[in-house]
């Protein structure tokens, strides 16, 4: 199916949806199994659970999410998790028209954006970046390329280290993606949007009962849409199939493919003078648009098997990920002293990556005397295959570099691509065993125990192709865990937690395993954490977490010979988060929450200053979205992002002022199943500057900017 066609069926659908349809939420079948509404299932919410009869989950109605696997692999309420855990679900993500992860984490308290070079997805995690730490229905998938959510039930955002479920990195979080999965619910739902700058998108979702035992979902998208920057546009599309097949009275097995498109121009936004981004339109481009491109093409199969008899729960999840993502782009630099000029750079980057994973755990359930416990015992198998290639631009094939004007700086000035003296071209072959251990133990109604411990064998055999070296690093990584829950009453917890993580020397990309990185010692994250969690009622949630993360094991220059790397650097964030999701009465809907971060260097490092300010770290950050549904068919929405300043780069040398904006949302039910929304971002057109990934390569925020969206349920 090519993106013109699926567009074109996707607004064939929508405009046959019948007015005769029931409101909001998606029609009911006769199942021939139980359904358990706003139960989240396992990491996959697979849709069908097995223990004597199969159970059908549906997704929650409301923004709260009441209980997850991920953050435990077991079926724990949030409330008993002793950790920092935020669920975005599925009707925050559509009343807000969201479509990646930049918007879902703009609710998220304590997580904040990074630019990632505007060609890939990255996140800062209570002070620690990354672009691998991504997991899909709890496995990891961990390529740079930008994800989309139209086939998401929800994202979790598990903060701290998260090593004894995921295994290595993860230092200060991890997000993963729960998909969509064939269920027995039959749902048929088509969104339509469009609005400034050429914003087009359209996506559907499809979910039937073929029998008592199949069902079959099917989701598409298709986007093509321009953006603020000038001559900047994007064009995306996906299509994921899931089959769900109960295969008796206590197994179930799901399967699932995706295969997503995602092609756009490369943007690294604007430089900056004098320490703050230059005073250029916020739609300036640096360098050549059409000669600018980022592009992925990604495909995902998995197949999920779970088996519940009595006492225990035995589940096999495997994953299969084929990535080809590249980018060629335009590097702004330093500005001239007098602002007539600008540095410009430019390059390419190739990569390509197959994945394979497979997870097994068995949770049993058991006492001892009067305690109660969930046992969790797992292992995991991976092999990872990456090739790398870059190639440096060169301006009338003769310079890496060229000057252009301040204020106008695209150029059509011909660039040859090949390599330069260093520029990549590898090959990596990385294994992975995983094997660990939990008990969650309840003493009492009021005394919840869990502890835990990993064991990683991580094997990297790195090859460089330009010379034939082959290099080889194995990390043998122990992460324990350990948490307590104190609850008073049965809506309340108090908790503590220590967790430890790693990151091999070959950083979480496997890009910098060199002859000196391969005799390093892994980097080491350890977190410790207390809080509170308070589920007034059923749909809202309240949080409030106190941590410290520090990070040792960093690289840092030998005082005494230059030419030297030693592990002296650290690193140390310390932090408070407060959230709230869910529904304060029956027509007020809220999201979001606070948080202050202190993220500093405690011992120099090869990039930093002992006592440097962690770069894209505001010590402030608040979002709240208010929804109130005014009238049966009518509502609106107020949402506030603020934050206070921070660095673009860990020199301290620039700074990104702090900013608020306004978002608002007025929805209208014109007939029994369709919904019409206009959502307006930046209402008050505030210039401000979203992220960074250098002290020259600064990301405006939009203008304001209007979407009109409609969903069609039928």
């Amino acid at each position: 199916m090519t993106p013109r066609s699926t567009a074109l069926v996707l607004a064939l659908l929508a405009a046959a949806a019948s007015p005769n349809l029931a409101a909001g939420g998606p029609v009911e079948a006769a199942p021939p199994v139980e359904a358990v509404p706003g139960d989240a299932g396992d990491p996959g919410d697979s849709s069908i659970r097995a223990k004597g009869s199969v159970t059908v989950t549906a997704p929650p109605e409301g923004y709260a999410v009441g209980e997850t696997a991920t953050a435990t692999k077991t079926d724990t309420p949030l409330v008993n998790v002793p950790q920092s855990v935020t669920i975005v679900a599925r009707p925050l993500m559509q009343d807000q028209l969201m479509t990646s992860i930049g918007d879902v984490v703009r609710y998220v308290p304590g997580v904040t954006l990074h630019q990632g070079e505007n060609n890939r997805d990255q996140i800062v995690m209570r002070g620690n970046s990354s672009s691998a730490d991504f997991f899909v229905d709890g496995v990891r998938d961990d390529v740079q390329y930008y994800r989309d959510l139209y086939n998401l039930e929800r994202v979790e955002a598990l903060k701290g280290p998260n090593a004894m479920i995921f295994g290595r990195g993860g230092a200060g979080g991890v997000i993963n993606r729960v998909t969509k999965q064939a269920g027995f619910t039959a749902l048929r739902e088509v969104d339509l949007q469009g609005g400034s700058y050429g914003n087009r998108r359209a996506n559907a979702d499809f979910d039937a009962p073929l029998s008592n035992a199949v069902a079959l979902r099917l989701n598409g998208l298709y986007e093509d849409s321009g953006t603020f920057r000038d001559n900047v546009h994007l064009t995306r599309w996906g299509i994921a199939p899931s089959l769900a097949i109960l295969a008796g009275e206590a197994t179930s097995v799901t399967v699932s493919y995706e295969r997503f498109h995602d092609g756009r121009t490369a943007d690294r936004g604007i430089t900056s003078y004098r320490g703050a981004p230059a005073g250029v339109p916020v739609a300036t481009y640096y360098g050549n648009p059409d000669d600018s491109s980022v592009r992925a093409d990604v495909n995902l199969l998995s197949a999920a098997v779970e088996h519940r008899a009595e006492g225990f729960t035995l589940r096999n999840r495997t994953l299969y990920g084929d990535y080809d993502r590249g980018y060629q782009n335009y590097v702004p630099g330093a500005a001239s002293p007098d602002m007539s000029a600008v540095l410009l750079t430019a390059y390419n980057s190739a990569t390509k990556r197959q994945n394979l994973f497979n997870q097994t755990d068995l949770t049993s359930s058991f006492a001892t005397g009067s305690m109660r416990h969930t046992l969790l015992v797992g292992a995991e198998l991976g092999r990872q295959l990456t090739d790398n290639f870059r190639n440096t631009g060169y301006f009338n094939n003769t310079s890496s570099s060229i000057s252009v004007p301040f204020g106008s700086p695209q150029t059509t000035v011909p660039v040859t691509w090949r390599q330069s003296a260093t520029d990549a071209d590898n090959h990596l072959v990385t294994k992975l065993f995983g094997a660990y251990v939990q008990d969650q133990v309840e003493l009492t109604p009021a005394l919840q125990l869990l502890g835990g411990v990993r064991f990683d064998r991580f094997d990297l055999t790195y090859t460089n192709n330009r010379n034939g070296d082959e290099i080889g690093r194995v990390d043998n990584l122990v992460s324990p865990r350990v948490g307590v829950v104190v609850k008073p009453v049965a809506p309340v917890s108090l908790y503590a937690g220590w967790t430890v993580s790693w990151v091999p020397g070959s950083g979480d990309q496997f890009s910098s395993l060199t002859n000196v990185t391969q005799q390093l010692e892994p980097e080491k994250i350890v977190n410790y954490e207390a809080g509170a969690k308070w589920d007034p009622s059923s749909v809202l949630a309240l949080t409030l977490a106190v941590y410290r993360l520090d990070r040792t094991n960093t690289r840092s220059t030998d005082p005494n010979d230059p030419t030297r790397i030693v592990q002296t650097g650290s690193q140390r964030t310390n932090g408070i988060e407060i959230g709230a999701t869910g529904r304060i009465s029956g027509a007020w809907s809220v999201a979001g929450g606070y948080a202050f971060q202190d993220a500093f260097v405690t011992s120099a490092t090869v990039a930093a200053r002992d006592g440097a300010i962690v770069a894209q770290v505001p010590r402030h950050t608040f979002s709240l979205w208010n929804q109130v549904q005014i009238h049966p068919k009518v509502g609106a929405a107020l949402g506030v992002v603020a934050r206070s300043a921070m660095f673009a780069a860990i020199d301290d040398a620039v700074t990104l002022p702090g900013h608020a904006r306004l978002d608002a949302a007025v929805f209208v039910t014109v007939a029994t199943g369709v919904r019409v929304q206009l959502n307006v971002e930046n209402l008050l057109d505030r210039r401000y500057y979203a992220n960074a990934d250098s002290n020259t390569n600064i990301s405006p925020g939009a203008p304001r900017a209007a979407r009109l969206g409609l969903m069609a349920r039928f």
